[in-house]
């Protein structure tokens, strides 16, 4: 019986460590294997104390437990439908993975297999990325724009994020690696990350995360008291980017000139016209409900409430075929509208708990979640990153898998021989 608890246990955790970053449809299974076998774990109560001193210390899995009841408490004062807003709960319940897979994973060699796992699928999904570039038959990849935009099995904008965070995590763990051989192949990785995300994808907020990764690589790389000179390298890791991508300069061209156009009040429905419009109200719904916002899922509620009342000719967000339009492309702004002005420092305060939490371990872990924590702060403010259903699981999977490595793979107690990443 004790055999097959635990293997049970191990194959939820690999299972989600290796489905990170695959089709939505796996992605999916294997979180709901991933919490129902944390959950079966936790009824049954064998927990070992002390094993369970480091998971006891850390912030994320209390916070996620808080923003979960946060979001419940709000469906009894939503505006939103039932049925929107008991969807939007379970977006959020995508979070619970970070603390089913703290839970699950219990021994130093089962976050080294779950590390692994997920590293592996990266680099799976980087070489696919690439075969596509070069018009490579790829059977398995299923995104529809996968011959246009390459993407393997979301959107280019989903893949560049998610390849900017790969690049950081290849990079800052290479020192973990047991042979020399897998130290290369961790560089190679990453600098294949970092191709995709200014070469094959044309998503700008993968550009910007991309900038960021690398901007912190540099920080951490230079001596202490270097590290002023830090302050100078992302403006100049920006202008290297884009006078050396075409992409990257058209792309941000293109949104200065949208932007310009949108100012003008000549906007053409582009995608920072969507944007700003949607930025807009969300402000206006927050300005009328401060404290405690309207609820979950009630965004577009009262994004079409707020735009109806300013023009007869507005049509409702729901009646709209094209796009996404079920959120305003800004995590911070939506956590406003749906739980107040205390639903964004709800999620700051997620975010630095996080932050906290790998504070406390090695190096190696701590720089390398910390610059996921960090492109998720980038990405969540032209996107809803944590609402949408793939980056959203992308994020929490990977933030996940490497605060078990933290805890249960022995970096938390090496924290006195390496600290801080510093």
């Amino acid at each position: 019986m004790t055999t097959r608890r635990i293997n049970t246990r191990i194959a939820a955790a690999g299972m989600a460590a290796v489905a990170t970053g695959l089709s939505v449809a796996i992605m999916s299974l294997a979180k709901v294997v991933l919490l129902i076998a944390a959950l079966l774990l936790l009824l049954r109560g064998n927990r070992a104390s002390g094993r369970d001193a480091a998971l006891h210390e850390l912030w994320t899995p209390k916070l996620v437990l808080l923003i979960i009841s946060a979001f419940a408490a709000s469906l009894l004062w939503t505006s939103a439908p039932t049925s929107e807003a008991l969807v939007a709960m379970g977006k959020y319940g995508k979070l619970l993975v970070i603390p089913a897979l703290l839970v699950l994973i219990r021994t130093p060699r089962e976050a080294t297999w779950a590390l692994t796992a997920f590293l592996g699928a990266q680099a799976f999904l980087l070489i696919s990325s690439l075969l596509l570039y070069f018009h490579l038959p790829v059977p398995w990849a299923t995104s529809r724009d996968a011959l246009t935009s390459y993407a393997v099995f979301s959107s280019y904008l989903d893949q560049g994020i998610m390849s900017a965070v790969a690049a950081a995590v290849f990079w800052h763990l290479k020192g973990l690696a047991p042979v020399r051989s897998l130290f290369y192949a961790c560089i190679g990785m990453s600098v294949l990350a970092l191709g995709n995300v200014f070469i094959v994808f044309t998503g700008r907020t993968g550009h910007l995360a991309g900038i960021v990764m690398m901007s912190l690589a540099i920080f951490w790389a230079l001596p202490r008291r270097y590290r002023f000179a830090a302050l100078f390298a992302t403006p100049l890791i920006c202008l290297l980017v884009f006078f050396s991508f075409d992409k990257v300069a058209q792309r941000f061209a293109a949104t200065t000139a949208e932007i310009s156009a949108y100012t003008a009040g000549v906007g053409a429905a582009t995608s920072a016209d969507n944007r700003l419009d949607f930025w807009a109200g969300s402000l206006g719904a927050i300005a009328a409900h401060p404290f405690r916002g309207t609820g979950a899922g009630s965004w577009i509620t009262e994004y079409n409430r707020i735009q109806g009342a300013k023009s007869s000719a507005f049509k409702d967000l729901g009646s709209r075929k094209e796009g996404n339009a079920g959120n305003p492309h800004q995590e911070y702004l939506l956590w406003g509208v749906q739980l107040g002005v205390g639903g964004i420092a709800l999620l700051l305060v997620f975010l630095g708990a996080g932050a906290v939490d790998l504070l406390k371990m090695s190096s190696p872990i701590a720089r390398a979640g910390l610059s996921v924590v960090a492109a998720l702060a980038v990405s969540c403010l032209f996107n809803s990153s944590l609402y949408d259903a793939y980056i959203g699981d992308f994020f929490c999977l990977t933030l996940g898998i490497l605060l078990a490595y933290g805890v249960h793979g022995g970096a938390m107690r090496a924290r006195q021989e390496s600290p801080t990443p510093t």
